[in-house]
């Protein structure tokens, strides 16, 4: 007898978090969505990047490099508080700046030999980076709401795991054609095939915003001591005001030598030079964090002005090595080629199950009485979220071939059409019934991944152009089977609602 009351706590209990598992997803679904597709895509960030940015072709040594664009931006910058420098590696082969001048800071790419900014100027992969966890909102909104949205992603993934009654059957099972229950088996083996890997990458990106999660530990130990927080958090890093005397900058090329010594021959990752032309600058150099999980294990301060070592730091405090090697899984910057394509896999599984997550929860209120009002709009929300973000990413490539290199703001443009364009797509997707705006959205989308295609730079060649043009083909070939049984449900009868056997 005792056994009941246990069997019907465990019941209860896992409809308690299957009840759980659904709002939450449901809740910021498709802010879900957003951002686990534009992570998908950064993990080929600078790839990206260089398909947006054929013209560019030279390589160097990340240190020369360094050299060449601190020589531009000397000659080409004035009243600079500061240059941002990340070095070319074995991904990306230009130098990517961010550097302030008389119109505020700008983001740009510059060519490792000449230092000057490339042709076409672009985000690249860089605008899905931000978009990931920023979502195109001021700070620190989008970053509050990228927080709370992870939050509930993490709620989601040990719900669904409590909830889920055969996990590791369910791997296995999938039935096609039958409504709710197809959905169903997409869905569980779409979230369970890679599930450490998405709890993984869901906790630590969680983490990656921890000041802004947990900013009470920060708070009680520092109140508004910003400065000291970050001088004890980086201590290899020195901060000192412009003295208001000119002074040009010393040659950067020993630093980065004397900097590659001590950080045991590693390449050099990136240079940040703080108040340069004057007699107070700053130079601050980091090893590339290629060949280590951990993120920022040392830096190296310059007097800018004399070429003489500040201050040395190599990381070895323990709480901030894990939080480092927290980070450096999220940002999978150490992987190696076919690690980053299981980031990709396990990604795109992820953002798949979240789409599948979202219609489910329409499929199978239908299929039990008519949709009410609330849902009727959700339905129509899916139709345009989950088709116009991946067709705005699509046309954010396509302007990058349309628009003439010598626009202004030409890379802010790229980005506008992006939004734009998945904008209309949503509204769209909200004024058309769900049977037409499936086959029309999804066959606009495969149009724009073909035509992303065919306009990319097939002249550059290389196995980076080529890869990413394929898989913009094989998205539009794999949508097209999809497409034409949307289509021939036009003309089908509606199918008799049933109740479903609980899952």
């Amino acid at each position: 007898m005792s056994a009941l009351p246990s069997a019907a706590v465990r019941e209860g209990m896992r409809q308690c978090m299957a009840w759980l598992h659904g709002w939450t997803g449901l809740l910021l679904g498709h802010v879900l969505f957003l951002m686990c597709l534009t992570g998908t895509l950064t993990v080929f960030k600078a790839e990206i990047s260089r398909w947006m940015r054929p013209e560019t072709t030279a390589s160097a040594a990340p240190a020369d490099a360094m050299v060449a664009a601190t020589r531009w931006l000397e000659r080409n910058t004035s009243g600079s508080t500061g240059w941002f420098l990340t070095a070319p590696d074995g991904h990306q082969n230009a130098v990517q700046a961010t550097y302030d001048g008389a119109g505020g800071y700008v983001t740009r790419a510059l060519d490792p030999v000449s230092g000057a900014p490339v042709a076409r100027e672009t985000l690249g992969g860089e605008f899905f980076y931000r978009f990931h966890f920023e979502l195109e909102l001021p700070y620190p909104w989008g970053r509050l709401l990228a927080s709370l949205a992870g939050m509930m992603m993490l709620t989601a993934l040990v719900t669904g795991i409590i909830a889920h009654k055969r996990i590791f059957k369910d791997i296995f099972t999938f039935r096609p054609t039958k409504g709710q229950r197809s959905w169903l088996d997409g869905h569980n083996a779409l979230g369970v095939l890679a599930l450490p890997f998405h709890i993984m990458i869901t906790f630590t990106g969680v983490l990656t915003l921890a000041s802004l999660n947990l900013p009470w530990g920060m708070a009680a130990g520092y109140g508004a001591d910003v400065a000291t927080l970050y001088s004890d958090l980086t201590p290899g890093s020195v901060t000192r005001p412009a003295l208001g005397e000119k002074a040009p900058l010393a040659p950067i090329a020993p630093m980065l030598a004397h900097a590659q010594r001590h950080f045991g021959g590693a390449p050099i990752g990136r240079v940040y030079v703080f108040n340069p032309g004057d007699k107070g600058a700053v130079v601050v150099v980091y090893p590339s964090d290629q060949k280590a999980i951990g993120y920022m294990p040392g830096e190296i301060s310059f007097d800018g002005a004399t070429g003489a070592v500040l201050k040395a730091w190599t990381e070895n405090r323990p709480a901030v090595r894990a939080y480092q090697t927290v980070y450096g899984l999220h940002m999978a910057r150490f992987a190696p080629e076919l690690t980053r394509w299981l980031y990709f896999l396990g990604g795109a599984m992820l953002t798949m199950a979240i789409a599948t997550g979202m219609v489910l929860w329409i499929v199978k209120r239908r299929e039990r009485a008519p949709l009410s009002i609330g849902n009727r709009i959700l339905e129509r929300l899916n139709v345009g979220m989950l088709t116009g973000a991946p067709i705005g990413a699509a046309a954010f490539l396509i302007a990058n071939r349309l628009l003439p290199l010598g626009v202004a703001d030409r890379a802010q443009a790229e980005v506008s059409a992006a939004l734009w364009s998945a904008g209309a797509v949503v509204v769209v997707g909200l004024a058309l019934r769900p049977a037409i705006g499936w086959p029309v959205l999804l066959g606009a989308l495969a149009v724009a991944c073909a035509c992303a295609a065919l306009l990319g730079p097939i002249w550059a060649g290389g196995p980076v152009m080529v890869t990413i043009n394929l898989m913009l083909l094989g998205v539009a070939l794999a949508l097209t089977p999809l497409i034409l049984r949307q289509t021939k449900r036009l003309s089908a009868p509606a199918p008799l609602r049933r109740r479903m056997a609980p899952a």
